[in-house]
């Protein structure tokens, strides 16, 4: 029977393959977006949210230096993590993350969905804001390999243990979504930024985290988690499995906060602490944290590690993003 040996989450956002000296234009952008979510709860324009801000202190957090620093970090965590991932000589690799609109669309949103296909198309060639490579990926796209047998599995097990989770078996080129027919930018950061090596063939699962009304709570998140392990335990082949989040932690507004009664509920294995989490903070890019919750439910045999965090301001309002990289083992 197969075996869940691993668990990881890391952030992906852009910013982890950006050069510190993009991190201030990166933020220059942010005061176009007008649904930033503040550490108050409060949604707004950066306008809005700068006049809400204590500037003193994030004049403080957003020097060169500490780009630079913190930059330097979050390369460190990701190579950890990447280290981690080919040292437990894994068979397979289940990949939690979000669809934006990329391959899941509004006229089919499911809660979660799970890839049944042979193949995915891998992104390559992302762009920066400067129009250069982002770092570590791939210059072209490209095809890589799925266990359908293992997502066929999950779903059949997930279906029996009441959860009514979509289906898919191809990626749809003519759907014209950000991610070209590929497969979203959640696994595509996996396989640039931590499969530095082989290509671990992969199961993966999508969660609407970003689109009400059907947004998973973090309860069901966590339960799911703890379904996938069973299904993958359940599996009837001789495999070493891993699991891993993309996504996360807070942004674009950096909510240190929030991102460590998350991490708290997480190594606590606490469910009730997990709902505590203000609902009204987990949306736009915060959302992404619910991916972790699967994770730390399916995970909930080990121990959690927190390889780094790292709050990665980058403008005066206090946008950016709270990257977080853990293991489970």
């Amino acid at each position: 029977m197969a075996e869940l040996v691993l668990g990881l989450a890391s952030s992906h956002s852009p910013q982890l393959s950006t050069p510190a000296e993009g991190w201030a234009m990166r933020g220059e952008r942010d005061k176009a977006n007008r649904e930033l979510i503040g550490t108050d709860g409060i949604t707004s324009d950066y306008e809005s949210l700068l006049a809400r801000t204590d500037v003193k202190r994030i004049a403080r957090e957003i020097t060169p230096e500490k780009f630079q620093k913190r930059h330097e970090q979050n390369q460190k965590a990701i190579a950890k993590l990447s280290d981690a991932l080919y040292r437990a000589k894994l068979d397979v690799l289940v990949i939690v993350g979000d669809d934006q609109q990329e391959y899941l669309r509004d006229d089919n949103m499911p809660a979660f969905c799970i890839y049944r296909g042979s193949e995915v198309k891998v992104g390559g060639g992302e762009k920066g804001i400067t129009g250069q490579l982002l770092l570590g990926y791939a210059a072209e796209d490209r095809m890589a390999p799925t266990n359908a047998d293992l997502g066929q599995h999950m779903i059949e097990y997930l279906i029996e243990d009441e959860f009514d989770v979509g289906s898919s078996k191809f990626l749809d080129a003519n759907k014209g979504g950000r991610s070209k027919g590929g497969i979203g930018h959640a696994f595509t950061y996996v396989y640039n930024r931590l499969m530095t090596q082989d290509i671990i063939p992969v199961a993966p699962v999508m969660l609407n985290t970003y689109y009400p009304p059907n947004q998973p709570t973090p309860r069901r998140c966590y339960n799911l988690g703890r379904s996938i392990k069973s299904a993958i335990e359940s599996w009837p082949v001789k495999a070493r499995v891993g699991i891993v989040a993309s996504g996360g932690m807070s942004h674009f507004v950096v909510d240190e906060e929030l991102d460590q009664m998350a991490l708290e509920g997480m190594r606590d294995k606490s469910v009730v602490k997990l709902s505590q989490l203000p609902r009204e903070k987990i949306n736009s890019g915060s959302s992404e944290i619910r991916n972790w919750i699967v994770v730390a439910g399916a995970a909930e045999h080990m121990k959690m590690n927190v390889v780094d965090y790292v709050p990665c301001y980058r403008s005066p309002a206090g946008t950016g993003c709270g990257m977080g990289f853990a293991k489970w083992s």
